[in-house]
């Protein structure tokens, strides 16, 4: 069976840097790098809503050279007239040469790998991982503080339902020195399980508050999230807290000069655009980031080297 990739614990940490060098060296040399998936393409299964991790993938293969095969709507595909996983799966392998599926019902992109015959690439599934932006965001980490070790990471928002709050904390995990500010609404905090299995696992240090200016001067990092409407079950609970953190200028006021400020995007209003012109902020450096790990990604399952 090909290598995929489900859960950004696939990788090892020598894997991950190993892939940060990659799209280091693809920003500085992009012209080496545009032909090395020629005649290869690349399968974008969507069965939820998605722009910039669909175009990303899509504008990784294209600048590597390949081609890309898009199902960007489940209404329109067969899993309409009750087609399986699996058997997409299966199908999609007579066409592809790798796959990048997001789904929104958790361990569907793991039942594909486990029948496909290429590749597959898990680009969000449910509430439950999302690799390649923890890929993206150790990336933007990496590039912008120089390490991905002794590090103060605040997580503001969503904690609970976020998928890539998951992944980035269970990544950042198997490092030395890193400290984890939970932050958020009582109703929407980390899940016990995350803090159980992973943080307290390793024996890491992390507080939990609802108040962000109170930890602000602490934060190395501050990996800002949406509070997610599609993942509430009641309407009145998401307009009760989708306002509960916005981030404006006066809130940094006390933050570190060389602060690193993140979000998986899409933004709704938890950053103010008055923030968008502070050196700080990385959001868009975090977008084109993921599309140089997608393609160093989409490089190594393929077993491309150059």
């Amino acid at each position: 069976m090909s290598r995929s990739l489900i859960d950004i614990r696939d990788l090892s940490t020598t894997e991950i840097e190993e892939l940060i060098r990659t799209a280091e060296d693809i920003i500085a040399n992009p012209k080496k790098y545009s032909e090395v998936c020629h005649g290869k393409k690349l399968a974008t299964l969507f069965f939820e809503p998605s722009t910039r991790t669909r175009l990303s993938f899509e504008a990784a293969m294209y600048e590597l050279g390949g081609n890309v095969l898009s199902m960007s709507n489940a209404a329109s595909s067969s899993a309409a007239k009750g087609e399986s996983v699996a058997d997409t799966a299966k199908t999609v392998s007579c066409y592809a040469d790798i796959i990048a599926m997001r789904h929104p019902k958790e361990g569907a992109p793991l039942v594909a790998a486990m029948n496909a015959s290429i590749p597959v690439i898990n680009a969000g599934d449910g509430g439950h991982n999302h690799p390649t932006q923890t890929l993206a965001d150790l990336c933007t980490i990496s590039r912008e503080k120089g390490r991905l070790d002794n590090l103060t990471v605040g997580f503001c928002g969503d904690l609970k339902f976020g998928r890539t709050v998951h992944s980035l904390i269970e990544a950042l995990s198997r490092y030395t020195g890193i400290k984890f500010v939970l932050i958020s609404p009582v109703e929407l905090k980390l899940p016990s399980y995350v803090k159980k299995d992973v943080i307290q696992a390793h024996g890491l240090e992390y507080v939990q508050t609802t108040d962000l200016e109170s930890v602000m001067p602490e934060l190395d990092i501050l990996y800002m999230t949406r509070v997610q409407r599609e993942r509430f079950f009641n309407e009145e609970d998401y307009l009760r807290l989708k306002d509960s953190y916005i981030l404006t200028p006066e809130k940094l006021k006390g933050a570190k000069s060389d602060l690193c400020i993140m979000h998986p995007l899409p933004r709704v209003n938890e950053i103010s655009v008055a923030i968008d012109e502070d050196p700080r902020a990385c959001y868009f450096k975090q977008v084109l980031n993921g599309k140089y790990m997608r393609m160093a990604l989409i490089m190594k399952l393929l077993g491309i080297e150059v």
